[in-house]
């Protein structure tokens, strides 16, 4: 018998663990020696339990920082390491091999077919090319469409399994604000959950896919899989629509990946073309044609809507932006700050000066962003850090362009004007046609 393949999987608390499962899990020609963890505050340290791990790893599997990965790859002689992160300039990635290999071990990216898992009900993915382009309205207006049309829908949210212990966040079913309490979520994980919990949807996530898809067949005649980090779809999809932004013009083929998103894309939906350039529009169109000339391009719309936008007229205001979005996404402002400008703030506030704690280490090593404050929440004490930075603040008022409603996870001393953000109509028109001819097909 040959000696096990010795494996690291390198990840963000997501698609490494999704790897693990399907690949490694009860596969006896490798030994996963570790996780290494990066991109998410606070996931080190911890253990991929055995709850999870199965069988051919009794007591776990450590989570290490990247930080530690040259060194244990020379210590536990590793032969292999899978890359298994997302939402990266292929620089990044290529650097990260040059680790690897420079360290002795061969470096791998796992695809589809090794990763993908076929549902039993017919599946709609909708995935990105970066961090915010706004898949997540499209995934649940598509989630809208489908139920008007009388069928039973699941959504099945890309993982955010934060908590310390993961056993709880094996799969999570939400449909109600108790069971946001009852998962302990984080304010990342809020912004994709209570707007599905807002419209009397049904939303799954957490740690391993194989026992998520099949609660989630159970009760629904459609699975949408509402990707995220821009990775590609955990189930083999019948239809992929694939977002691309361009206010990221480019970005759609140089990162990892967005660009697989798009060449195996049925549907690409150029998205913000209300707000963007019309040149970046046409290079972004440009660039899906080249890799993907099969595929149909919508350029889709996305409205902005501050529900008390008399609020801000005239005043001092701190913009509060998708965390996400406007960190690892790097885009330099989103919904809160469009809010703000058409409805005539007086001034937006550089909130760096009144910054605490995590959050000041936010914005050093996000140095791009100067008049937002993304909303960083990976636990209570980062929730506590953030209240803090908010109530120092010297504003009027707070437009708060995350998707969820603050004051349900934190005390403000200023007035949070919340701003919504939603499918433009004429693209509502789009996705209601393609939907129908889908589920002709299928249903």
């Amino acid at each position: 018998m040959t000696d096990k393949k010795k494996i690291i999987i390198m990840g963000a608390a997501g698609r490494d663990f999704h790897n693990f499962n399907v690949c490694y899990r009860e596969n006896n020609e490798y030994e996963v020696v570790a996780f290494t963890a990066t991109q998410i505050p606070d996931i080190a340290g911890r253990k991929y339990p055995p709850e999870l791990s199965g069988e051919l790893y009794p007591n776990g599997i450590p989570i290490y920082p990247e930080e530690k990965l040259t060194e244990l790859i020379k210590e536990n002689g590793i032969d292999e390491v899978v890359f298994a992160y997302s939402d990266l300039p292929y620089e990044y990635v290529m650097r990260k091999s040059a680790v690897v290999n420079a360290a002795g071990a061969d470096f791998t990216l796992l695809g589809p077919e090794s990763t993908m898992i076929k549902s039993t009900k017919p599946l709609i993915a909708v995935c990105a090319v970066r961090t915010g382009c706004g898949k997540s309205q499209v995934s649940r207006k598509i989630f809208e469409i489908l139920r008007k049309k009388g069928l039973k829908v699941a959504s099945i949210r890309h993982p955010m399994p934060y908590d310390a212990d993961l056993t709880t966040q094996i799969c999570q079913r939400f449909a109600s604000y108790d069971d946001l309490d009852k998962y302990n979520c984080t304010i990342e994980e809020r912004e994709e959950y209570e707007p599905y919990i807002d419209m009397n949807g049904v939303i799954f996530a957490g740690v391993d896919y194989g026992k998520i898809l099949s609660e989630a067949e159970k009760e629904a005649d459609v699975i949408i899989w509402d990707g995220g980090n821009n990775d590609f779809s955990f189930y083999k999809p019948d239809l992929l629509i694939t977002l691309a932004d361009p206010h990221r013009p480019g970005h759609e083929i140089s990162y990892y990946p967005g660009e697989v998103n798009i060449r195996s894309a049925d549907v690409v939906i150029i998205n913000k073309a209300n707000t963007a350039n019309k040149e970046d529009i046409e290079t972004v169109r440009k660039n899906v044609k080249n890799v993907n000339p099969s595929a149909q391009i919508i350029d889709g719309i996305s409205s902005v809507i501050a529900e008390e936008g008399n609020l801000i007229t005239g005043k001092k205001v701190l913009v509060i932006e998708d965390g996400p979005t406007v960190t690892h996404g790097g885009m330099k402002y989103g919904a809160g700050t469009v809010a703000a400008n058409d409805n005539n703030a007086g001034e937006i506030i550089d909130p760096r000066n009144f910054a605490v704690g995590s959050i000041t280490e936010t914005f050093n090593k996000y140095n791009h962003l100067t008049s937002v404050l993304p909303a960083m929440g990976y636990g209570k004490k980062q929730i506590s850090e953030l209240e803090e930075t908010i109530n120092n603040t010297e504003c009027d008022v707070v437009v708060s362009g995350t998707p969820i409603d603050l004051n349900r996870v934190l005390n403000s001393s200023k007035p949070i004007v919340r701003v919504r953000y939603g499918v433009g109509k004429e693209t509502v028109k789009d996705l209601e046609k393609i939907v129908a001819d889908f589920t002709s097909k299928l249903l």
